[in-house]
């Protein structure tokens, strides 16, 4: 194979390791789960912001338990998705950020919802 075609089939994860991304989904529902909501953080940020208009950073980082940090850097991956907005406001000399979630962040939440109630439902019962 090629080597600009085994680039095209992997994809590098941090420390260097590589994971194939070629291998065949298997059928069924577990191939089409929405991978960007289903990380803990993230799926609790859109889960929040689907029961409440808008959340201040800080209320989300108290309601998940996660760093500054963690929080920002996932909140961020949910913005450049289109699936959360951020308004940034200073009250006094505070700043305050607020976040919301988009039409697409819902659909993207009610897509991963939908997708666990299948896997759900798939599995035999013994």
């Amino acid at each position: 194979m090629a080597d600009h075609e085994t680039k095209l089939r992997r994809r590098h994860r941090p420390g260097g390791a590589a994971r194939d991304t070629t291998a065949q989904k298997p059928p069924g529902v577990a191939s089409e789960i929405e991978t960007l909501v289903h990380e803990r953080t993230r799926l609790g940020i859109v889960s929040a912001l689907a029961v409440r208009d808008r959340i201040t950073f800080t209320e989300l980082k108290s309601i998940l338990g996660v760093t500054d940090g963690n929080l920002s850097a996932h909140a961020r991956k949910l913005e450049d998705a289109a699936y959360i907005t951020s308004t940034k406001r200073f009250e006094g000399r505070m700043p305050r950020t607020e976040y919301a979630l988009t039409e697409d962040g819902r659909l993207a939440l009610e897509r991963y919802l939908r997708h666990m109630e299948n896997l759900i439902r798939s599995v035999p019962r013994s």
